[in-house]
């Protein structure tokens, strides 16, 4: 959270039980091809900052065409694991300080997995033009609407995280009430944008005081930030958000390879 995959050149890839791209959604080609990818760059076969084999030859070990080899390629360019240069061809991102989840949860379903219960109050929700970095994350024009919700998330009633989440193309969001409910369920099953990847990176702050009071720790606690973009299977990102977890109460997971 793997059977050993086809070689690319002389570098036996393992597949991954990737979670993150639905077949259905994508095609069972490029489904395999991401997973193939990036279970290597996920064990170092590529180290950061080297240089992909050309489409050409990396489509022919793969036994694939070149157009699934790019769609392939550019769902790891959306995730932050690979960027392409135009005369050179494509790269492994240099700075990769972490590495995501094995498997995208809300945190509803962290809450499920462990038998908890989670509740969500909602703070503020409004709709509202996006903000110059907002658009850019979600690859909206600058002002476009989007769904802003702020909530305090809970399991069993201890407070957990304070869960900031822009929403883009999904204006009927702004109606539902957020009460208690997941939001990935919620833009699933009303809004029918299913979430099936996410870029996700953590950092250590200090908390605020707003904050520290809606978790009920101290004023200067730590506290961890994680912020993500979220993705549909096609590449489309719909979501930004930031969460800020007790320290005392989260904890990031990641499987890490050394290189083969």
């Amino acid at each position: 959270m793997r059977p050993v995959a086809p070689d690319i050149g002389e570098v036996a890839l393992v597949q991954a039980e990737e979670p993150v791209v639905q077949e259905q959604a994508v095609g069972a080609a490029v489904a395999q091809t991401y997973r193939k990818l990036g279970e290597a760059l996920r064990r170092g076969s590529f180290p950061p900052g080297s240089r992909l084999p050309g489409e050409r030859d990396l489509a022919t070990s793969l036994g694939v065409s070149r157009s699934t080899l790019r769609v392939a390629l550019g769902l790891l360019n959306d995730e932050g694991r690979l960027e392409r240069s135009s005369q050179r061809g494509w790269f492994v991102t240099r700075e990769v300080v972490g590495e995501p989840p094995s498997t995208l949860q809300s945190f509803t379903e962290m809450a499920r997995a462990r038998g908890l219960t989670a509740q969500a109050r909602v703070l503020q929700m409004r709709e509202r033009p996006a903000t110059f970095e907002e658009a850019e994350r979600l690859r909206i024009a600058p002002a476009a609407r989007v769904v802003e919700l702020r909530r305090l998330r809970s399991m069993d009633d201890v407070p957990i995280c304070l869960d900031v989440s822009v929403v883009a193309n999904a204006p009927a969001l702004a109606s539902l009430d957020m009460t208690d409910r997941s939001l990935y369920e919620a833009l699933e099953h009303e809004c029918g944008i299913r979430i099936a990847r996410s870029a996700y990176t953590v950092r250590a702050d200090a908390a605020d005081e707003q904050t520290a009071e809606l978790l009920g720790i101290d004023a200067g606690a730590p506290v961890l930030i994680g912020d993500e973009v979220a993705y549909t299977a096609d590449g489309t990102p719909v979501l930004a958000g930031a969460m800020s977890y007790r320290s005392d109460a989260y904890r990031f997971q990641a499987d890490l390879f050394r290189p083969l």
